[in-house]
């Protein structure tokens, strides 16, 4: 990459990093689920007046919006609310690599190489020991358990991305943009019928400085500029020199989280979170390794 396109890239990482202690603030003062749809409102409003709408079915965005959107945010957002660690979200949540494996096997019928294997059980064995380390840490079960399920949700939707691609379609900002208007929906349903009209009203009354710039921090920032950069760099790099780039916004996130969350991660936690990082790195250059032995042995 250039220097520009480098210096481009630890923005998005740095955005995408900083988000987790965004979302942690936010829940303080806003119900998740109102918090969701508030963030896809404004990214719909804000982004339809520069991006034109994609050439793309509307079942196809819809699909793209329940899997990615609300799947994704709407477990994400309750998971902080219920006791997961900012900082070790960030890092649970890039388990989406091995779940978006297990989906292209099973939906896109994708083989799945002996790398990637290895790099699925490596992951399953870190979450493993920071799930179970919850008795020993302000962790909640039911926070990572909500993670877990978000990185799921993100790795169908990123399936969902494939087959829009697959079909000729564009899958870029414009499909971010235009998605948001179906999103949000769900997440004022979903929000009315769990979290309350009471909350809700109580909510939107007491609006203060700190959740206006949660919201836009989240609509503009972490949706409009970081996925308009990511489409950018898609466009003029292949994906395998891109994709590697999320790895870092958990190292912002854990960072960020301490120094400004206070928080803390304990010994298992930092070691499951170690191995985690270490199956994600496998499946993400376990081919170009495997490939650069092979040659130096032949050599």
């Amino acid at each position: 990459m250039s220097l520009k396109d480098s210096l481009l890239g630890l923005i998005i990482i740095f955005i995408w990093g900083f988000n987790f202690v965004i979302i942690a603030w936010g829940v303080q003062s806003m119900p998740p689920l109102l918090m969701g749809g508030l963030r896809f409102l404004l990214v719909a409003i804000l982004g339809s007046f520069f991006i034109r709408m994609p050439n793309i079915p509307w079942r196809w965005m819809a699909l793209y919006a329940f899997t990615l959107c609300f799947g994704q945010f709407s477990l994400l957002f309750s998971a902080l609310a219920f006791g997961m660690p900012a900082g070790l979200a960030s890092l649970v949540l890039q388990s989406q690599a091995v779940f978006t494996l297990l989906f292209s096997l099973v939906i896109l019928k994708e083989q799945i190489k002996r790398s990637q294997m290895l790099a699925m059980l490596i992951a399953g064995l870190g979450l493993y020991l920071i799930a179970s380390a919850t008795h020993v840490s302000s962790m909640t079960i039911l926070g990572f358990s909500l993670t877990v399920a978000a990185a799921i949700a993100w790795g169908l939707g990123n399936v969902v991305n494939r087959m829009i691609n697959q079909r000729g379609y564009q899958a870029n900002i414009g499909l971010v943009v235009w998605s948001s208007w179906f999103a949000m929906l769900p997440f004022f349903l979903t929000s009315y019928l769990v979290e309350g009209q009471q909350a809700i009203m109580t909510s939107l009354t007491n609006l203060n400085g700190l959740s206006v710039v949660v919201l836009f921090y989240l609509a503009i920032a972490a949706s409009i500029i970081a996925y308009s950069l990511w489409s950018y760099l898609l466009m003029r790099y292949p994906a395998g020199q891109v994709a590697p780039l999320t790895l870092g916004a958990p190292i912002v996130g854990i960072v960020a989280a301490t120094l400004l969350l206070d928080e803390r991660m304990t010994t298992q936690q930092i070691i499951g979170g170690a191995i985690v990082a270490s199956g994600l790195v496998i499946n993400t250059f376990g081919s170009q390794l495997y490939q650069l032995c092979q040659r130096k042995v032949k050599a």
